[in-house]
C-alpha cells in the first residue's frame, strides 16, 4: 500500500504539471468550479456517514439479503430480488425504475458429494464449479493424480489419463490463481482425465469451498470439475507425495438449463439541464448460490441505490442524469451487462461516467479511474472534495466485469478501491453473509460514491475522451 500511495503522490505530480500543458487556463475556471462543490460535498458526508442515513444502506442490504438469499443466475430467488428492488426503488420515490429484459444462463448446482474411499474413508467438502456438467447416477470412481501446475499436469499426462486430477496450486494472487478454476477442467480433459477438483481459489481457509464459473473449451470433452478446500487438496498432496494411492468417488447432479430471462433493474434522478447524458452508479444483483452474496456483490449494489437516496434527499437534482443500474448475470461473465451494453451503445456518446463497486465495501482508500490525462485532473480535483473523511487518493485502472464494454470503448471508468486484503476469504463461499459487512464502512463508500457520482453529473462539461 505505502508503494501505491507513493505512486499516486507522483502520479499527482505528473497531472499537475501535464494539466499545465494541455489547458491551462481552462483547467483553472474547472478547478474552481470543482471546488465550488465543497459544502455540497460536506452536506453529503455528513447525511451519508453521521445524519439520519447514516448505517441506512447496510440496513437495507440486510433486510435484503436475510429476505431473499443468495441470488443465482436464472433461479427463482434472483427474480425474487430483482421483484423485491424493483418495488424498493418506487417506494423510495426514484425516478424512472424500470427492467430490461436479457438474457441469461441457468445452471442448477444439484446434490454433490466427494469421498476419499482410499487410503481412509473421509468425506470431501465440495462445490461445483459454475457451467460443469453431472456426473452419471452412479458417479465416478477413480484413482487420483495431484499436481500443482499444469506444467506439471502436462508434464505426467501419461499418469492422468483415466484419473480424476487434483489441483493443489499455491495462492498467489486471485488474477494469476483463477486460472485454474477456469480452466482446470479442460487441461485435465485434454490428457484423458474423466474429473477434476480444484484446490478454492483463496488465500485463507476454514475447511470452506470456494465455487465460480469456469470455461469450457470446443472441441475439447467436457468433464465434472468442482472446488475442494484448501486443507483436502494439501492433505491429498501430502498422501500423493509419500506415494500411496487415493481414490476418490464423486457425483455431482449439476444441470445445464436453456438460458432464463432475467432483467437489469433501473432508477434514475433525471439530470436538470442535460437529461439524456448520463452517468452510472452500478452493482450486481445476482450472486452465487452460496452465503447470502451480502460482499458479492450486495455491498455495491446498495451504495449505489444510496448513492441516489442520498442525492433526492438532499433536494439535488445534477445537469445529468444519474442512472442506478443493478445488474443481472455478472457471476457468469457480465452476460446482462453484455446486453445492456449492446442495447445503448448507439448513445454512447451520452455516457459521460461508468462506476461500478464490486470489490466489496470494506474500509475505502479511494477511487480507480480510467481515462485520458484530462479527464483524470478533473477526478483528482473532484476526490480533494472528499478531505473530510481523508479519502482523496485517486488509483490507476478501474475495474468490473460490467463496466468494461463501455471503458474499452473509451467511456471513463471508475471503481471503488477498499482494503479487500480479506475479500477473497469469503469470496464465492458460505461465509459471504451479512457478517462480512461493516455499517461504518458502508457509510464513507456511499459517501465516497455519491460525492463522485453527483459532482461529475453536475459540472458543466462532460468529462473529456
Amino acid at each position: 500500500m505505502k508503494f501505491i500511495l507513493l505512486t499516486t503522490v507522483v502520479t499527482f505530480y505528473t497531472l499537475q504539471v501535464q494539466t499545465n500543458v494541455l489547458f491551462p487556463r481552462k483547467f483553472k475556471s474547472i478547478k474552481n468550479e470543482i471546488a465550488s462543490y465543497e459544502d455540497i460535498a460536506k452536506q453529503i458526508i455528513n447525511l451519508a456517514v453521521y445524519g439520519s442515513a447514516q448505517n441506512r444502506s447496510y440496513d437495507r442490504l440486510a433486510r435484503f439479503v436475510d429476505t431473499v438469499g443468495n441470488r443465482m443466475s436464472g433461479t427463482d430467488n434472483l427474480k425474487n430480488a430483482i421483484k423485491y428492488m424493483y418495488n424498493a426503488l418506487q417506494e423510495d420515490k426514484l425516478q424512472n425504475v424500470s427492467l430490461e429484459a436479457v438474457k441469461v444462463p441457468h445452471w442448477e448446482r444439484g446434490e454433490e458429494m466427494a469421498i476419499m474411499i482410499k487410503p481412509r474413508v473421509k468425506n470431501l467438502a465440495i462445490l461445483g464449479l459454475g457451467g460443469s456438467i453431472g456426473t452419471s447416477s452412479e458417479g465416478i470412481t477413480s484413482e487420483v493424480i495431484v499436481v500443482s501446475s499444469f506444467t506439471e499436469l502436462h508434464s505426467r499426462a501419461k499418469e492422468a489419463n483415466g484419473k480424476i486430477v487434483v489441483y493443489n496450486q499455491p495462492f498467489v494472487s486471485y488474477p494469476e490463481t483463477v486460472q485454474y478454476r477456469a480452466y482446470g477442467a479442460v487441461e485435465a480433459a485434454k490428457v484423458g482425465a474423466v474429473a477434476s477438483l480444484i484446490r478454492s481459489v483463496t488465500p485463507f481457509s476454514i475447511n470452506s469451498p470456494h465455487t465460480g464459473w469456469q470455461d469450457y473449451q470446443d472441441n475439447v470433452p467436457k468433464i465434472p470439475t468442482a472446488c475442494i478446500t484448501v486443507e483436502d487438496a494439501e492433505m491429498l498432496a501430502r498422501i500423493a507425495s509419500r506415494g500411496d494411492k487415493i481414490i476418490i468417488s464423486l457425483k455431482m447432479g449439476a444441470i445445464n438449463h436453456p438460458d432464463a430471462d432475467s432483467y437489469n433493474t433501473i432508477a434514475e434522478i433525471i439530470g436538470s439541464k442535460y437529461p439524456e447524458q448520463v452517468v452510472i452508479v452500478s452493482g450486481h444483483l445476482d450472486s452465487w448460490d452460496v452465503g447470502q452474496g451480502a460482499m458479492d456483490d450486495g455491498g455495491g449494489a446498495f451504495i449505489s441505490w444510496e448513492a441516489l437516496s442520498l442525492i433526492k434527499d438532499l433536494g439535488l437534482r445534477p445537469k445529468r442524469t444519474v442512472r442506478l443500474v443493478l445488474w443481472t448475470g455478472e457471476e457468469q461473465g457480465g452476460v446482462g451487462a453484455r446486453q445492456y451494453y449492446e442495447s445503448h451503445k448507439g448513445n454512447i456518446a451520452n455516457f459521460d461516467l461508468v462506476m461500478e463497486s464490486d470489490m466489496g465495501t470494506f474500509m475505502p482508500v479511494g477511487i480507480q479511474f480510467t481515462g485520458n490525462t484530462k479527464a483524470r485532473a478533473i477526478m483528482n480535483e473532484v476526490m480533494q472534495l472528499l478531505k473530510p473523511i481523508n479519502i482523496t487518493n485517486l488509483y490507476k485502472d478501474a475495474e468490473g466485469t460490467d463496466i468494461n464494454y463501455w471503458i474499452n470503448a473509451g467511456v471513463p471508468g471508475a471503481s471503488l478501491l477498499d482494503d479487500f486484503s480479506k475479500y477473497f476469504w469469503f469470496h464465492h463461499s458460505e461465509g459471504d453473509t451479512m457478517t462480512v459487512q461493516n455499517p461504518v464502512w458502508m457509510n464513507l463508500c456511499a459517501a465516497i460514491w455519491t460525492v463522485v457520482s453527483y459532482v461529475i453529473a453536475d459540472l458543466e462539461d462532460m468529462l473529456p475522451r
